[in-house]
């Protein structure tokens, strides 16, 4: 854990960021693209032509991690904090909430003088506090949920015509939604060009479901590809068509020069088999594990920059770097600074070696932790990795079954520990640990002080609140995606921000019964009736008292209660 350097700040800044000359930064970040997903890293079966232009472009840093999912992995980039630290460490049950107390890079360069934009993924929290506008974005066009059609989402939206939510009021576009998202963060980049900019364009593709234009799939299932892997070609075949759209509109511009591009996923390839194995049926570099694992597979990631005439075009890199590193970095870039010098920032800036890999660069832990939880679990699905080595717990996190730590067996982490030379066996064959006790008792301790340190300041049982009244989110609409499942009947954490009258729209699935349907927030409950065939009720003035709380609803049949779809809080 390190702060940036001032003397350092102040050298690279005058350097590559005087106030007259600061350069833009388009951050494309993909959903579940494996490191064998590209042309450039040898896969013969996907033709990726304007993503291996780029990398012939820029340098690429061939050993860079990310977590092994991807809200943990948003909230480390954007804070260049480890995501235990912002609340955001899985990806739904509201774990996927980042508290509304962390820094974003947006926020950062914005008060540096910034515009800044998102185009597409979030998945940090759908509700004021929160929302990407809340945290730095001018220019918002995203998605709600973890993914198009999910919960959290407008019923029945799918990848075509998507609803999505402009600047926070869902508006229905029209097109194939990675093309939206690619060509509004150009209109946003034109729009804007005789100012420094930032975008984050983080499309949903190639993540489920596999929806994508039949003349991306065609190529691929003539080859003979397999069904899943020819859609999930196809949707990076999209991909890299509007990355070659986004230089060209770049050179278009006359920004071609001044604009820092950057491209990476956000964790391993999603398949349908087991996230531990070494598998035939899709190609990942001879990389073990998949989305979700701790393997390499699951937390090694393409990861391109391209800055001209000031990164050495075709370089790679092997130090080994993390999602962490880009806030410090583009701070550093882009002549800004933490406002907070109090807060700790975890990564790294990686400028002085990309500006001259020749630099010195010592040695470094970075770590992965998988906290499936309601608190993260100390020696449970993690690794720790040096340049040279890694050492891995690789059993399946216990999926919000441990309430109680005494339920947790230790032991039978510890005794699953596995260590290998990622130098000399990057496919994590050969497992040396009981050769090298000495080297994994070292490892362990500087994991065991790690995790100590980044959950030593939350409260994971009191996660971030949904605001009820704010004046910036009224009414506001709370899906099933964020329940808290604690108990045997999920709750959303919220807090009443006004005192007063509410009014509540529950909607649910039709009704095949008559039933009751509940609210309650603290000590106030109110019911009524359903019948048979209802889709939604209204709790039309319901009287609260501003505070925290465990906000519920749900529809009641004898002993059988269902949770709502979606519960609308709007204060009167």
């Amino acid at each position: 854990m390190t702060r940036i350097p001032l003397i350092v700040s102040l050298l690279f800044v005058s350097l590559f960021a005087t106030a007259a000359d600061r350069p833009n930064v388009i951050l494309i970040l993909t959903d579940d693209q494996g490191f064998g997903d590209v042309g450039f890293h040898g896969n013969s079966e996907l033709n990726t032509p304007y993503l291996d232009q780029l990398a012939n472009e820029s340098t690429e840093l061939t050993n860079f991690y990310v977590q092994p999912l991807c809200t943990p992995t948003r909230a480390a980039l954007l804070t260049g904090r480890y995501p235990e630290r912002t609340g955001a460490v899985e990806v739904n049950f509201g774990r996927s909430i980042i508290r509304e107390e962390e820094v974003t890079i947006a926020e950062e360069l914005k008060a540096a003088g910034y515009r800044t934009g998102i185009f597409g993924k979030w998945h940090l929290g759908d509700n004021y506090p929160v929302r990407p506008s809340d945290m730095g974005f001018e220019e918002c066009l995203h998605h709600t949920a973890g993914g198009v059609g999910q919960a959290g989402d407008p019923p029945g939206n799918t990848y075509f015509d998507p609803i999505l939510q402009h600047n926070n009021v869902p508006k229905k576009y029209e097109g194939y939604c990675n093309d939206i998202f690619f060509h509004e963060a150009m209109d946003f980049a034109e729009a804007n060009k005789d100012d420094p900019f930032f975008i984050f364009l983080a499309t949903n593709l190639p993540h489920l479901p596999l929806q994508v234009d039949e003349k991306y799939v065609k190529p691929y299932r003539k080859y003979g590809v397999n069904e899943i892997n020819a859609k999930t070609y196809g949707m990076i075949a999209n991909i890299d068509e509007n990355v070659g759209y986004v230089m060209k509109r770049l050179k278009e511009l006359d920004l071609e020069d001044d604009t820092i591009v950057i491209f990476l996923s956000d964790n391993g390839p999603r398949t349908s088999r087991q996230k531990n194995d070494l598998y035939p049926d899709r190609y990942n570099a001879g990389l073990r594990g998949t989305k979700s694992s701790m393997y390499e597979g699951g937390i090694r990631v393409p990861f391109l920059i391209r800055w001209p005439g000031k990164f050495e075009a075709g370089a790679k890199l092997p130090q080994i770097a993390a999602h962490i590193d880009l806030l410090p970095t583009l701070l550093d870039v882009c002549g800004a600074s933490v406002t907070d010098e109090d807060r700790v920032v975890d990564g790294k800036s990686l400028l002085p070696l990309l500006s001259n890999p020749k630099n010195k660069w010592p040695d470094r832990m970075l770590f992965f932790q998988h906290n499936a939880n309601h608190e993260p679990l100390m020696y449970s699905h993690f690794a720790a990795r040096s340049q040279r080595y890694k050492i891995v717990q690789p059993l399946p996190n216990p999926r919000d079954t441990v309430l109680d730590i005494g339920e947790y067996d230790i032991n039978a982490q510890l005794k699953s520990l596995e260590l290998y030379d990622i130098e000399n066996d990057p496919s994590e064959i050969t497992n040396i640990a009981n050769s090298h006790p000495d080297l994994v008792e070292s490892m362990m301790e500087s994991y065991e002080n790690w995790y100590r340190d980044v959950t030593a300041e939350l409260d994971y049982w009191n996660p971030q609140r949904i605001y009820l009244g704010a004046p910036e989110e009224n009414p506001a609409q709370l899906s099933t995606f964020d329940l808290q499942k604690m108990t045997r009947l999920p709750f959303w954490s919220a807090r009443v921000t006004r005192a007063g009258n509410y009014r509540f729209t529950l909607k649910f699935n039709r009704a095949t019964e008559d039933c009751t349907a509940y609210l309650r927030f603290g000590s106030v409950q109110v019911s009524q009736p359903i019948s048979a065939g209802d889709t939604s009720c209204v709790f039309d003035s319901v009287t609260l008292r501003s505070g925290d709380g465990r906000l519920e609803a749900w529809l009641k049949k004898g002993l059988d209660s269902k949770t709502v779809n979606f519960l609308v809080a709007e204060y009167r």
